[in-house]
């Protein structure tokens, strides 16, 4: 389990699931801050393989946009171009490797919210 991240917590309160009433809202309000936050598109490396993605450990890709998957409070898309496609993967897998300050803090809130 993640370390309590007070600063992290209030952002996330006040920011991404504020007036949200339950967890379909809220799912939207991380869906809202994450399309809003990161600049697409920027690199980035899968740190874990999935089910759902074919993407394997160690590859990179290139996140073009949030993916118009379904958001829920356990799993948020994003679109990635991988061998000349584009299709949605689990944001959790992957970190960022050349993206601006406010992308990586939004990925790296997101795995904060998933890991607690």
């Amino acid at each position: 389990m993640t370390e309590r991240d007070d600063d992290r917590e209030k952002r996330i309160e006040m920011e991404i699931i504020v007036d949200a009433y339950d967890e379909y809202e809220q799912a939207y309000g991380w869906y809202a801050y994450l399309d809003d936050t990161m600049d697409f598109p920027f690199g980035a490396r899968c740190t874990t393989e999935r089910d759902e993605s074919p993407l394997k450990e160690g590859e990179s890709v290139v996140v073009v946009g949030m993916s118009s998957t379904e958001p829920t409070l356990s799993q948020q898309y994003v679109t990635v171009e991988w061998m000349d496609r584009e299709f949605g993967v689990p944001l959790e897998q992957l970190e960022s490797i050349d993206a601006s300050e406010a992308t990586g803090q939004a990925i790296a809130d997101w795995h904060y919210w998933v890991d607690r």
